[in-house]
């Protein structure tokens, strides 16, 4: 074989199909909540830079184990002779209906596929399903059994006790909410197990990992220029000589959260892309709605704020406003600067209408008039961006590709705080973004060291 192959096989409706998604990063598998879903075959490669490291065979679920038994201990055979017997089966069979469940789950084992047997640890153990263990056994392929506690946990001690009597390894792993990590040691384990497979499942763990370190490092860099847009975005319009220029306002402000909204989300598709979930659904509150309670505790703590940095930051802020310091150049941070708009602004302000942006007219010859809202000189407009595109990297990182549901954003829970020096970090680099020139080299140094900040924070939340 040019790379692994694993049959993922069972009983009806007990979560193979959410496994071969979770193990193949693949969000293509169909995967329902009735029994039946899957009733051919299908095999789905993981593949990375053009090469597949390994193959994920969805299979039907038994419907006839016992009657395919009770033919195989027909056969008389030896147990040097049941992998021969399984390939007769599957001949004789095919094309038959009775068997035709059995038959597609087992034709790819009998072409030398190693098997993961799924069952779910919420449903009790019965012997019914000693038939389906006995007859993947005499396949004599290696084998590895997954309990997926679909509905819970409650039966996974009798299943293990049950499963290790059939199988060498046995593992608990919720193909929904599987994390990382834990895909990876099911793979390692099918290595020990087979010898043949040691060191292309080796390199498939290492590649996998480092494929993940690639997705981190361009999902930062990602964050970092929908920092830099927003920070570079201005719309404009030309106005009337005889026209009022204050009535252009509404329509600029209307379109320049329209581009930064734009903006937002093709972070957030090019994110998805690195992780591969281009078929999500997401729920996301509007930026609108994030202004209108930006001063609430739990706003804070979304964006990665303590309430002790805001303790910290209502004091600094206060020495600050006394001796006369504006935030906006002082290069604080986002605590300092919200700390003082609140106090001599009110927390309406902060990051309202009047705060987001300016806009300014400039005279033109011939009398024309430009009115230009943007770019934005407020200090909390990007550590706002890279909250919200931080809850949505921590959410979709951790996400198996078994998980259906929407990605809720609007609800996205607590984030951990930034330390002093990641905060001061991200600080000053958005600050010298702010003030370099688009494509200019100072601007391509900046992003390269806003880039390593945002690694660190997605590295932490990672962690």
């Amino acid at each position: 074989m040019s790379e692994p192959v694993f049959a993922v096989v069972g009983h009806p409706n007990k979560g193979k199909s959410s496994l071969v998604a979770a193990l193949a990063e693949d969000d293509s598998v169909a995967i329902g909540p009735a029994p039946g879903t899957t009733v051919k075959a299908r095999r789905f490669p993981m593949r990375l830079d053009g090469e597949t490291l390994y193959t994920l065979v969805d299979t039907p679920g038994f419907q006839r184990a016992r009657a395919a038994l009770e033919w195989l201990e027909g056969e008389g055979a030896s147990a040097a002779e049941r992998p021969l017997a399984v390939a007769r089966f599957v001949d004789r069979h095919a094309g038959v209906e009775r068997f035709e469940a059995e038959c597609e789950l087992l034709a790819p084992i009998v072409a030398g596929a190693g098997i993961l047997y799924v069952v779910d640890g919420a449903v009790p153990y019965s012997p019914e399903y000693d038939a389906e263990m006995e007859i993947l056994r005499w396949t004599g392929q290696p084998s590895i059994a997954v309990i997926n506690p679909i509905g819970g946990g409650a039966h996974v001690e009798d299943w293990s006790r049950a499963l290790g009597q059939y199988f060498r390894v046995v593992r608990e792993l919720d193909a929904r909410d599987a994390p990382f990590d834990k895909r990876l040691q099911v793979l390692s384990a099918f290595g020990e197990l087979a010898e043949a497979w040691r060191e292309p499942l080796a390199r498939a763990v290492a590649a996998l990992r480092a494929a993940r370190a690639h997705a981190r490092r361009e999902a930062a860099h990602a964050m970092a220029a929908l920092v830099a847009d927003a920070l570079d975005l201005k719309v404009e319009r030309r106005v009337a000589a005889d026209a009022d220029p204050r009535a252009a306002r509404p329509g600029l402000e209307r379109r320049y959260r329209e581009r930064l909204r734009e903006r937002e989300q093709t972070c957030r598709a090019q994110v998805q892309a690195l992780y591969r979930h281009e078929r999500i659904e997401r729920r996301e509150a509007e930026l609108e709605a994030i202004e209108e309670d930006l001063f609430a505790a739990d706003t804070w703590l979304l964006f990665g704020l303590s309430r002790a940095d805001l303790a910290k930051a209502g004091a600094a802020a206060g020495a600050l406003a006394g001796l006369g310091i504006d935030a906006a150049t002082a290069g604080t941070s986002l605590f300092l600067g919200a700390a003082i708009g609140a106090l001599v602004g009110g927390a309406a302000s902060w990051l309202g209408a009047d705060a987001l942006a300016e806009m300014k007219i400039e005279r033109l010859p011939l009398g024309v008039r430009v009115a230009r809202y943007g770019p934005s000189r407020n200090p909390n407009l990007p550590f706002v961006l890279l909250g919200r595109a931080r809850a949505h990297h921590r959410l979709l990182a951790g996400r198996s590709h078994a998980h259906r549901e929407p990605l809720d954003l609007s609800q996205p829970g607590a984030l951990n705080p930034f330390d002093d020096d990641l905060r001061d970090r991200l600080a000053k680099a958005f600050e010298t973004v702010r003030r370099s020139d688009p494509g200019s080299a100072r601007r391509a140094t900046a992003l390269d060291a806003l880039t390593d900040a945002i690694e660190d924070v997605l590295s932490r939340d990672e962690a």
